[in-house]
């Protein structure tokens, strides 16, 4: 198999080769001198030093915020401290001590996290801006300096038994960048397996990626689950027959569905999840990682703590939405459940890559024998394309099985339908063909080309284009390197074909004889109309000719 590179954007090249291309190199890590606090900025540095990154600290203090409170409590203080003058005073003096106050707390933390970065060689910026905490920390993440934000699931204000603090939970939805959320404050994500949750999603698999990066910097092992709940339907199931009247039932077959629904759960989903489990095999041998993958079955959160908790993992990777999201979500219900519950640091991942579909489609997507006897129909040299086609879209709308009524669909979507009634398949093209159009510089003329070429494909009721559609058009392409616009191009291919070479030759001695590079339509028209000249000329002195070249 070929390596795998095709890959969606993310804060380095996560498209390249070499895996550290994934780590983070600009990190933002949030201030509070808590336990949390102070392990995020550990975890920093160590991923700061293995990617020749850059820390900032950020530590947000809300001197506004005090300042509204005093002005609250005001009305209660002893009646010696409600004179305006002495209330005046005592504003002032307020004030003056929380900003300053303030401000000096921020800067200490500053002062260590420096010294921290400092030791380990890395750069540090300081970050002390006055606002609210979690808006102040997304200001900064949005901000496009960062490519990973390191917080604690709690700060100074945590409770016992709160599973996660409100600024973490405020941040992690709202983040535009990778979050690492530290949860035990006594452990590193280098002391276990960096576990990561797969679904078949971009974000999933960009957390693959993420996961082989951090693992070689850090020195770990990875471990990818894929976790699929078949309990959920049968229990649907079950509560929908007691609300059924025995006359719908029988209308639904309510015994017959439900006995395909779990034989299409129990083994379908089983083999969708375990196809994923393979692709990460397949990418972590290509990375030139030791995978360990296992299938889990049960609800998605629940059964991945568990496996966290039975391995040690020292972090688990996920994408920070899955499968199933829509635009309109901000994080997936498995990820919250996570960042809340796990017993190890929860990495939240925005990263995406693309598994290329000749991978990731003969493990997820089977065709019914029915579909196939329809794909035979098609003819040959468009078969590899419009099956391209029908994979791509079963894929991106979660089709896991192309029957002939998606396959109907596809066609309605993007074959056209002519004037005869009958559908138009999308044309292929030759290799050769391909070839040869990418060697024009002109990307507008090799559009113009193009087009033609398959209008002569169509007309000659073919499905792929080959060289020989291209080649009236192609005569004129590559006889310069002078630059031809398509509305020059389109004039001249409705020259006639035995004159076209002259015509084309005559028109770019007239442009370089005008001293310009680029043959325009004008161009083209005062060309012709030499060349007509010229052979009105030969047939008056006993040339041949065949047609004037106007049309």
């Amino acid at each position: 198999m070929a390596p795998i590179s095709t890959a969606s954007s993310s804060a380095s090249d996560p498209g390249s080769a070499d895996a550290t291309a994934w780590l983070p190199k600009r990190f933002l890590v949030a201030l509070d001198a808590s336990d949390h606090a102070n392990r995020a900025l550990k975890e920093t540095v160590k991923l700061g030093g293995s990617a020749s990154g850059t820390v900032a600290g950020i530590h947000v203090y809300a001197a506004k915020l005090h300042d509204r409170r005093f002005q609250q409590m005001e009305a209660s203080l002893p009646e010696r401290y409600r004179e305006e003058k002495t209330l005046e005073s005592q504003r002032e003096i307020h004030g003056d001590l929380i900003t300053r106050g303030l401000k000096i707390v921020s800067d200490s933390y500053h002062d260590v996290a420096e010294r921290i970065c400092i030791d380990a060689s890395l750069s540090y910026r300081r970050l002390s801006p006055e606002g609210k905490n979690y808006s102040r920390i997304i200001e900064a993440a949005h901000s496009g300096d960062f490519d990973l934000l390191a917080l604690g699931a709690f700060g100074l204000g945590v409770a016992p038994g709160s599973p996660i603090g409100t600024v973490c939970d405020r941040v992690v939805r709202r983040s535009p960048i990778d979050v690492l959320v530290i949860r035990d404050p006594e452990r590193s994500i280098a002391d276990g397996p960096l576990v990561v949750g797969l679904d078949g999603s971009p974000r999933s698999f960009g957390a693959l990626h993420m996961a082989f990066a951090v693992a070689r910097a850090v020195g770990t092992s990875v471990h990818a689950v894929a976790a699929f709940d078949p309990f959920y339907h049968y229990v649907a199931f079950k509560k929908i027959s007691e609300g059924l009247s025995e006359e719908a039932a029988r209308r639904f077959r309510f015994k017959e569905q439900e006995l395909l629904h779990e034989e299409i759960i129990d083994h379908g989903l089983a083999e969708v999840y375990r196809s994923y489990l393979d692709i990460a095999r397949t990418l972590a041998q290509e990375a030139g990682v030791k995978l360990v993958h296992e299938l889990l079955i049960g609800k998605p959160h629940r059964v991945i703590a568990q496996y966290l908790e039975k391995v040690g993992a020292g972090a688990v990777l996920v994408g920070k939405t899955g499968i199933h999201a829509d635009d309109e979500l901000d994080i997936g219900g498995t990820t919250e459940n996570l960042v809340r519950m796990a017993p190890c640091h929860v990495w939240v991942g925005v990263s995406t890559f693309d598994v290329p579909l000749e991978v990731i489609a003969p493990r997820t997507i089977v065709w019914s024998s029915e579909a196939e006897q329809k794909m035979e129909r098609v003819p040959k040299g468009a078969r590899n394309m419009v099956r391209g086609a029908i994979l791509h879209f079963a894929h991106a709308h979660g089709h896991t099985v192309v029957t002939t009524s998606l396959i109907d669909e596809v066609t309605q979507r993007f074959c056209p339908v002519r004037s005869d009634g009958q559908r138009e398949m999308p044309l292929a093209w030759s290799d050769e063909a391909t070839a040869l159009i990418e060697t024009i510089a002109d990307r507008a003329g090799a559009v113009a080309i193009r087009l033609r070429a398959e209008k002569r494909a169509l007309l000659a009721g073919v499905a792929t284009v080959s060289v020989e559609h291209m080649r009236p058009f192609l005569e004129y392409a590559h006889t310069s390197d002078l630059i031809w616009t398509a509305a020059a191009l389109a004039r001249l291919s409705r020259v006639p074909t035995l004159v076209r070479a002259a015509s084309c030759a005559r028109i770019e001695a007239y442009t370089l004889a005008q001293g310009v590079r680029e043959v325009t339509l004008e161009i083209v028209e005062a060309g012709i109309a030499q060349s007509r000249n010229a052979m009105e000329q030969a047939m008056v002195c006993g040339g041949h000719g065949s047609g004037d070249g106007s049309n």
